[in-house]
C-alpha cells in the first residue's frame, strides 16, 4: 500500500497574509521547494479590487500572498511554521506602521484538512510560548484570490536590482527600513533551507 507522502501532490499552495505582500513574497521566494510567491488580495466583498481600494481598508480584502511549492522537499506544515516567525502574529490589524484589516494576520484555507492543519500550528506555536500576546491570526475560507497589479510582482527583487534613479521612484525608504532587515534576518535564520541563488 502507498504511503500517503506517496500520494502526495506534486504541487501544493497555501495562501496567506502577514501585513505587507511585498515583505513576505521576498522571504518566501527564498525557500527551496517553493517555485512561485504571488503577491494579491482575498478575504474580500468586491471582484477584482485595486490596490488602492484594498488600502482604504473598505473592501475587506487582506494582502496576500499565494505560495506553489513543492510538498515532498518542503510541507504545508513547514511554510505555516514558518509564517508565524516571519510576521507578528498577535497585533489586530496591524504590521508595525502599517495598520488597517487589509494588513491582518490571516490563513486562507483551502479545505477542511487545510484548516485543522492551520489550528494544529497556532497550537503547536502557541504551546512553545514563541510569542507572549495571545495569536489573532484569522482563519477564513478561500472563496477567491486575486492577482495583485504587475508593479507588486517580485517588488523587492525589482528594488534590490534597481539604479539609484529607478529607486527613487520606488518606496525605496519602505523597502530600506523594513523590508531589507526582514530579508537580511530571514536569510540568517533559514539558511539552512534557502535555494542556493538567496543565500
Amino acid at each position: 500500500m502507498a504511503s500517503s507522502e506517496e500520494n502526495a501532490p506534486q504541487i501544493d499552495s497555501l495562501v496567506v497574509g502577514a501585513g505587507c505582500f511585498w515583505c513576505v513574497e521576498s522571504v518566501y521566494e527564498m525557500l527551496e521547494g517553493v517555485d512561485s510567491v504571488v503577491s494579491g488580495y482575498a478575504g474580500g466583498r468586491i471582484p477584482n479590487p485595486t490596490y488602492e481600494q484594498i488600502c482604504s481598508g473598505a473592501t475587506g480584502h487582506a494582502e496576500v500572498v499565494r505560495i506553489t511549492f513543492q510538498p515532498k522537499v518542503i510541507t504545508k506544515r513547514d511554510l505555516l511554521r514558518i509564517f508565524f516567525t516571519v510576521h507578528n502574529p498577535t497585533t489586530l490589524n496591524r504590521q508595525g506602521n502599517d495598520v488597517g484589516t487589509q494588513y491582518r494576520s490571516a490563513i486562507f484555507f483551502c479545505s477542511g484538512a487545510e484548516k485543522t492543519l492551520a489550528q494544529e500550528v497556532i497550537a503547536e506555536v502557541t504551546k512553545e510560548k514563541i510569542w507572549r500576546d495571545p495569536i489573532v491570526t484569522t482563519l477564513e475560507p478561500l472563496k477567491e484570490f486575486f492577482v495583485a497589479e504587475d508593479y507588486h510582482q517580485d517588488y523587492f527583487v525589482k528594488y534590490e536590482r534597481a539604479t539609484p534613479a529607478q529607486r527613487a521612484k520606488m518606496n525605496a525608504s519602505y523597502c530600506a527600513a523594513v523590508v531589507a532587515p526582514k530579508v537580511l534576518e530571514f536569510r540568517r535564520k533559514y539558511a539552512g533551507r534557502l535555494k542556493k541563488s538567496s543565500g
